[in-house]
């Protein structure tokens, strides 16, 4: 079996709550200190049922130990979460799907040749084992292996899958750098580690392969495109009121300040009121919009990918009274920025 590559230096910053300090005070632990192992200290709090969030490529995920039911649960608690949507599990190896999954089809082996350690995840039967809570009661699990490297190092250091979803309340914005999670949550959370900005920006694909017929149940880091081009035409699954996977909600990533999504180079002409703008890669000429954001000037949809839920991020926290979204191309990462665009949007 394939095993994934060198696992590159990396220098991860760790943010802890301290139970004796006053709710979002944070206190950082040395990197250099030789008496300090931080990844081995987050490792082991993942193994005794603690919280730990940390860096992926995509997003920031909200980790616990999939075959922990109490630490399942606490996820749900602090996320304040539905257990009717179920987690994604992520592995530090390929050889630990025999403890999660009960079929591996020969199209799955394909898809983990060329899109693994990455942001593609995979929806296979699931093992008695694995915790219902983990996968809402389904007959089947989202697992998928991060390419990020302070999450492979974590997970093989923890020695478990780990079950997470983005670190962030539920149906809120997903958080693409630490201190992101560290806005959104004042206590729950044992570690958050900080490996900087993430590289892809979106949540990963999710394909599930349960069936005869390969389903995309959403949209993410790895475009249509690049799965057909390996398997072949793929259908596509709508929005769904019982989720096989995380995203499928009408509902989702949604900002605190209301936002209505706009077509391609259309902005309003005369916004009412303060209000903001999502920009794919032009500002709007009228000057009358409070904050513009910009998401790749030379129209880059891996850029945009990248920095949308950081622009989104700035934008809400600009005390704005509606945020008007420009759609983006939906072909490659557009089709998984559309999908976030479009379940973001209150109009």
């Amino acid at each position: 079996m394939r095993k994934p590559a060198p696992i590159p230096r990396f220098e991860p910053v760790f943010l802890f709550y301290s139970p004796d300090a006053p709710l979002n005070l944070t206190m950082l632990i040395p990197l250099l200190d030789p008496n300090i192992q931080p990844l081995e200290r987050a490792a082991a709090a993942l193994r005794a049922g603690k919280l730990v969030a940390f860096p992926t490529e995509t997003v920031y995920g909200l980790g616990a130990d999939a075959f922990n039911p109490l630490a399942l649960a606490q996820v749900f608690a602090v996320k304040q979460r539905p257990h009717f949507d179920p987690l994604i599990v992520h592995v530090g190896e390929r050889d630990w799907l025999v403890k999660l999954c009960r079929d591996i089809p020969p199209i799955a082996e394909r898809l983990m040749d060329r899109f693994w350690p990455g942001p593609l995840t995979l929806v296979l039967p699931k093992l008695p084992a694995v915790p219902d809570l983990a996968t809402s009661g389904l007959a089947s699990v989202a697992v998928r292996m991060p390419s990020h490297p302070v999450a492979l190092e974590l997970i093989r250091l923890a020695g478990c899958p780990v079950a997470a979803p983005s670190a962030n309340p539920f149906g809120r914005l997903s958080p693409t750098r630490a201190e992101h999670v560290q806005a959104a949550f004042s206590e729950g959370i044992e570690y958050i580690v900080d490996g900087g900005p993430c590289e892809v920006g979106v949540e990963s694909t999710v394909l599930s392969l349960t069936g005869e017929i390969p389903f995309l149940l959403r949209a993410g880091g790895v475009s249509l495109e690049a799965l057909e081009a390996v398997m072949g035409p793929v259908q596509k699954a709508g929005s769904a009121l019982v989720p096989e996977a995380p995203g499928q909600l009408a509902h989702h990533y949604m900002p605190r300040t209301p936002m209505e999504l706009v077509p391609m180079g259309n902005p309003p002409p005369i916004p009412v009121g303060r209000c903001g703008y999502l920009a794919f890669r032009t500002k709007p000429s009228d000057a009358g919009f409070a904050q513009v954001e910009v998401l790749s000037p030379s129209g880059n949809l891996t850029e945009a990918a990248a920095e949308l839920f950081s622009a989104l991020h700035r934008l809400d926290r600009a005390g704005l009274e509606r945020v008007y979204a420009e759609a983006v191309p939906p072909q490659g990462l557009g089709l998984a920025i559309m999908d976030r665009l479009q379940k973001a949007s209150h109009g």
